[in-house]
């Protein structure tokens, strides 16, 4: 059972990055603009958002490595969209994406949240990145504002 995370917790104060794949634009723009949505209804301030542009998916990792250690942000929220294709390519990229954003996190002690779809259909993709409360990018945001909270209190 999936535990809502719609109630994150204010994210005022804190300094996040948005990183966003080009690839699949229409899709990624969507779940870009409901992580915006998430943070600043969470009370947090636009000059305290990066938007950072990734050419891919493949390339999430890095550049949250690079903003983390650069850009003292709290958190990195790395959005993409990889669609299953005819050979098992899309299962390649997608472990590895999330093996590099966990070792980022776990590297650095933030959170970076993956808001990566890996769908079989562009029909899919479009409803988790709709306008709706199921955006994937809310989710992620919510997800990383959380684990903000959960730091403070442990490190408190």
């Amino acid at each position: 059972m999936q535990v809502e995370t719609s109630k994150p917790v204010a994210a005022i104060g804190c300094k996040v990055a948005i990183i966003t794949s080009s690839y699949h634009q229409e899709i990624t723009s969507s779940l870009a603009r409901g992580a915006e949505t998430s943070f600043l209804e969470a009370g947090g301030i636009a000059e305290n958002c990066m938007h950072i542009q990734a050419a891919g998916a493949w390339e999430l990792p890095i550049l949250a490595k690079q903003v983390i250690n650069s850009k003292n942000a709290d958190a990195v929220i790395a959005l993409g969209c990889i669609i299953t294709g005819e050979t098992t390519h899309d299962q390649v990229i997608g472990y590895a994406i999330a093996h590099g954003l966990m070792q980022v996190g776990l590297e650095c002690g933030k959170p970076v949240s993956m808001g990566v779809l890996t769908c079989q259909t562009i029909a899919q993709a479009q409803a988790r990145s709709s306008e709706s409360s199921s955006n994937k990018g809310r989710e992620a945001m919510n997800a990383a504002l959380h684990t903000i909270g959960s730091l403070q209190e442990i490190n408190a």
